[in-house]
């Protein structure tokens, strides 16, 4: 029978007579392992380069035919398109519009002596300049005269430095009577009246004249009238520093007084802003 001998201790081979077993190192499972898996990790990287850089490259053909359109169509893209060859249309065109004038004052009915109707608007619409045109749009100017209610045929006009009510005659009284309506000195939604020769109309020891304008605040305010409405479809020219005074007109004489109740002091204070006479 074979003899079964015991196998020596492992702990301390050499001095048994054995030698340690070299056929397998130690580890060898997993060095075989991380090696697979370093080559698949480079196999993958490979293909991803490979991959990536096709759509580049039909990305990068694709972008010289993009045009401006393809910025406004793909949100978050930046587009680098070279400009085309027929250039935007000018944008002079759109310099055609009008600016919107400001707004009319109340309009006037029929007077009560039957005669036409007049308008007594603050400003018409201005005509609008032709489409495509370069030049800014002229400021509007509005010319008016100031007619009388109860004396159709008289206006203002300037004479010897104050203000009467005439009748209407030729060319010389047409000029003295067409004033310019601008804003208020004073300010606000009201108005002053601006002669031919440049001065405004102002009310001075409660008399309507026309002075230069001496850039005191006193002046623009005793040249600030507000449109009211008049119970005879006309306006009532009030002052902006004396509330509840009103121009009116007496023996002919334009005059600023207190409000009456009275009738007289209604037609005499009633007019009507119409187109210029000059």
């Amino acid at each position: 029978m074979p003899d079964n001998k015991s196998r020596p201790s492992q702990e301390r081979p050499w001095e048994n007579g054995w030698a340690p077993d070299t056929t397998r190192a130690p580890g060898t499972r997993r060095l075989w392992l991380a090696g697979v898996l370093a080559v698949a990790t480079v196999v993958a990287c490979v293909a991803t380069v490979s991959l990536t850089d096709r759509p580049a490259d039909k990305k990068s053909a694709a972008g010289e035919q993009r045009t401006t359109s393809d910025k406004e169509t793909s949100s978050g893209l930046i587009s680098f398109a070279s400009p085309t060859v027929s250039g935007s249309p000018s944008a002079s065109a759109a310099k055609g519009t009008a600016s919107p004038s400001p707004s009319a004052s109340p309009s006037v009915s029929s007077s009560p002596n039957g005669g036409p109707s007049a308008s007594a608007s603050a400003s018409p619409s201005p005509s609008a300049p032709a489409a495509g045109g370069g030049a800014d749009p002229q400021p509007v100017v509005v010319r008016r005269s100031v007619q009388a209610v109860n004396y159709p045929d008289r206006y203002w006009r300037v004479g010897g430095g104050r203000v009467r009510l005439e009748a209407a005659g030729g060319s010389e009284f047409r000029e003295d009577a067409t004033f310019t309506m601008v804003k208020g000195l004073a300010g606000g939604s009201c108005h002053s009246f601006r002669a031919s020769d440049g001065t405004y109309l102002r009310h001075r020891d409660f008399v309507l004249r026309a002075e230069r304008d001496d850039g005191s605040s006193l002046f623009r305010q005793d040249a600030t009238f507000c449109a009211r409405t008049s119970q005879y479809g006309a306006v009532m020219l009030e002052s902006v520093n004396y509330p509840g005074y009103f121009l009116r007109h007496q023996s002919f004489q334009v005059k600023l007084e207190r409000f009456q109740y009275g009738g007289q002091f209604a037609y005499d204070s009633a007019f009507r802003l119409v187109e210029g006479l000059a």
